[in-house]
């Protein structure tokens, strides 16, 4: 397994991720999509530079479909997305499906899948595998039914997992990852804190509630040799704390990873 970072495209990310030994960056772009294809030779450089590989890039939140069906603008725009993980030479690209309401669950799924089925069409010609997130963020592909709807269905379709995701939704994140570890393409590494039933933190992973050692025994058991991506997520560790939070992190699974 490669031990990595969430980050973004400045000097001072691929510097620090370098300093800490980091094997790769992942950028999620969200709502700074152009401002990433307008800097994609800048970023391939910066890569370049600090041999530092681009693991990911992913887009959470956006509409993919709507009652009327795909939503044409975003696919356009994601097909551009994974244009540009290819020339940054990045194999992963993410993504994700919302609800619409108005339809049925078999009318979702249809749609999703359509969707999907177009992005990996594209990405294969460029050589890059798409991975759904199983965040909840505008996205309903995100547990065990959809998993067995959609990527049952879709066998070229690959999963993002973030046990985190699972642990707040009330899940079994040991079950999930049993059961569909072998579809795993990419890993988030984001501590949870459950206190009274609420949400609490975010923590730096490896100082959660997380079985971290019982999750990464079950990915090795499973095969997954992917990408491990530390995300700095909490309201509490920012700053100079943060930063020690990052530190922490990549100590304690260095010690898990063989």
């Amino acid at each position: 397994m490669k031990l990595g970072r969430i980050a973004w495209f400045e000097e001072a990310d691929f510097q620090g991720a370098k300093d800490r030994g980091m094997e790769f960056i992942e950028l999620d772009v969200n709502d700074r999509a152009e401002m990433f294809l307008e800097n994609v030779e800048t970023i391939r450089g910066r890569s370049e530079k600090y041999q530092m590989p681009i693991g990911a890039v992913g887009r959470w939140g956006s509409r993919r479909i709507c009652r009327e069906g795909i939503c044409r603008e975003e696919l356009e725009l994601e097909c551009r997305l994974i244009d540009a993980a290819a020339r940054l030479d990045c194999g992963i690209y993410i993504t994700g499906c919302n609800y619409v309401e108005e339809l049925s669950y078999y009318e979702n799924c249809t749609l999703a899948i359509s969707y999907f089925e177009k992005l990996i069409a594209h990405g294969k010609e460029k050589g890059v595998k798409i991975a759904t997130y199983n965040c909840r963020w505008d996205n309903f592909v995100c547990d065990p039914m959809a998993f067995t709807l959609i990527h049952g269905h879709v066998k070229d379709l690959y999963i993002k997992y973030d046990p985190s995701h699972c642990i707040y939704a009330g899940g079994d994140y040991l079950q999930e990852a049993r059961d569909w570890a072998h579809r795993f393409l990419h890993v988030h590494l984001k501590g949870s804190l459950v206190i009274g039933g609420q949400r609490y933190d975010d923590p730096p992973a490896g100082m959660d509630q997380t079985d971290w050692g019982a999750f990464l025994a079950i990915l090795y058991a499973k095969g997954y040799d992917g990408n491990l991506s530390i995300e700095p997520h909490s309201q509490n560790w920012k700053g100079e704390l943060g930063e020690k939070g990052i530190d922490y992190t990549i100590r304690y699974f260095r010690n898990l990873m063989l």
